[in-house]
């Protein structure tokens, strides 16, 4: 193993995690209801993508990509769902061009056993010998592999008629959530595992004062891990829908084989998640359903935490939803100019390194050297799938920049801080000169999620039910 935790290493994942960051200017949540388009859709709308080796099976790789922003639990009659009439899809570029060489199609399908009522559920919702019973909405799903283009390429149904699992309605209708958990999660052949389900939403931020101007100075100089009572978690209590699949690395590879020294290009993959809607609509009278046609349109995209909130402006947030990461070169400029840093500096009258910010566009569009540096310049997450993972006990939130190689920008964990990591960095973590209190010390004070995850797949925590959830 060619890789050590040397300074030279950490200050090359520091460099990375500022690209990663500052291709996040101008909101601070992720891609909690990032574009303008997207809000009028959020069931398609992708909140997060996590890319990490599993920590309990570190000869696989879990991606995970979240849907449907801001979930009340309680949110009944018409729970939350995916929607019938989309496409998810999670992308592998594995030989570096910026196209996808192996998509991951997930396609919905409900059925309502009794329409007769407005019960989302007609009694308690166990597990059934095929089924759910007691659940009157029933959701499942086909995954498809398909090699090349994720439109014309080899397809290969891995799975069908798999069970969605069921939203966390409460205590009375659903005694016992992780029974239904795991009747949703399938191993299929050739070790691949898939859930797709109603989750915690495992992004943690203080996302009022994110918005509230970039309202971090009552934490300057702080962010600091002794702070975190000051400032609540606005996404706990809420869930979201999570898509997740762990599949061995040597299908994921160029070679197509297990690759274990770091070195070794072949180990490293770009994954970022999409979600399609068809061209053409037809809305109709009568509560007949809505027909449509025509080629498939990307209307949601997300690989790297921040980026379309906070780098992306919004006359061009609907164009990065529907952009391809072969297509990133038009985005140059947001990453080369941080806004992010002008609030820093014109509110805070913090030090900012001066636009435009060339030193983090490198690392940002390729990578970072020595880590997972590969192929052409694009925005996505770009995991080196060779680098063994932390053991969850002993990692730290700040990823790279706090030791971990496994961490963000490596991929992305679900204990990654990125909102602490992206305010550290655009106030300038990667010069020396730069890197000093207050700027080093910057976050917004939440320093974990609400929940704690799990330690086997899929790792996000079960959903807060709709009679006891509390939001902070």
């Amino acid at each position: 193993m060619k890789f050590q935790r040397t300074a030279c290493f950490l200050a090359l994942g520091a460099a990375a995690l500022g690209a990663f960051t500052l291709n996040a200017p101008e909101s601070e949540a992720s891609s909690h209801r990032e574009a303008p388009g997207i809000t009028e859709d959020p069931t398609v709308d992708c909140t997060d993508v996590y890319a990490f080796v599993s920590p309990d099976a570190p000869t696989t790789t879990t991606l995970i990509a979240n849907y449907i922003p801001l979930e009340e639990p309680s949110g009944g009659p018409n729970y939350f769902k995916f929607s019938d009439t989309a496409l998810y899809e999670i992308h592998v570029d594995n030989d570096g061009d910026t196209i996808e060489d192996i998509t991951y199609r997930f396609e919905f399908t409900t059925t309502t056993k009794a329409d007769s009522t407005f019960l989302y559920n007609t009694g308690p919702i166990t597990v059934g010998v095929d089924d759910y019973d007691g659940l009157n909405v029933v959701q499942r799903y086909t995954l498809t592999r398909i090699d090349g283009d994720r439109r014309t390429g080899t397809q290969t149904v891995l799975g069908s008629g798999l069970l969605v699992a069921p939203n966390n309605v409460g205590p009375k209708s659903i005694p016992d959530y992780p029974a239904l958990a795991a009747a949703a999660t399938y191993d299929l052949p050739g070790g691949i595992k898939v859930f797709c389900g109603q989750r915690d939403d495992p992004f943690f931020i203080n996302l009022g004062r994110a918005f509230d101007l970039l309202n971090v100075d009552a934490v300057l100089p702080g962010g600091l891990d002794s702070q975190a009572g000051l400032a609540p978690d606005h996404l706990s209590g809420f869930n979201c829908h999570s898509i997740a699949i762990q599949v061995p690395n040597a299908q994921l590879t160029s070679s197509g084989a297990l690759v274990t020294d770091a070195s070794d290009p072949a180990a490293i993959i770009g994954v970022w998640s999409t979600a399609s809607r068809r061209q053409v609509r037809l809305n109709r009278t009568k509560g007949q359903p809505a027909v449509e046609g025509g080629a498939w349109v990307q209307v949601s995209r997300l690989g790297m935490p921040l980026v379309n909130e906070l780098v992306i402006p919004r006359s061009n947030k609907d164009v990065f939803n529907n952009a391809e990461p072969k297509d990133d070169a038009q985005f140059l400029p947001f990453v080369q100019n941080s806004e992010v840093a002008g609030v820093l500096n014109a509110l805070f009258g913090l030090a900012v390194p001066a636009n435009p910010r060339t030193d983090l566009v490198t690392a940002f569009l390729t990578g970072v050297p020595g880590l997972n540096e590969k192929g052409a310049a694009c925005e996505y997450q770009r995991l080196n799938t060779a680098i063994p993972p932390t053991p969850p006990a002993s990692r730290s939130r700040l990823g790279v920049l706090g030791g971990d190689l496994d961490g963000f920008p490596n991929g992305r964990r679900l204990e990654d801080d990125v909102v602490d990591i992206a305010l550290r960095v655009v106030a300038g973590a990667l010069d020396p000169a730069f890197n000093v209190s207050p700027n080093n010390e910057l976050g917004d004070t939440v320093v974990g999620n609400d929940l704690p995850f799990l330690s086997t797949f899929p790792y996000v925590a079960l959903p807060h039910d709709g009679v006891n959830r509390q939001h902070q």
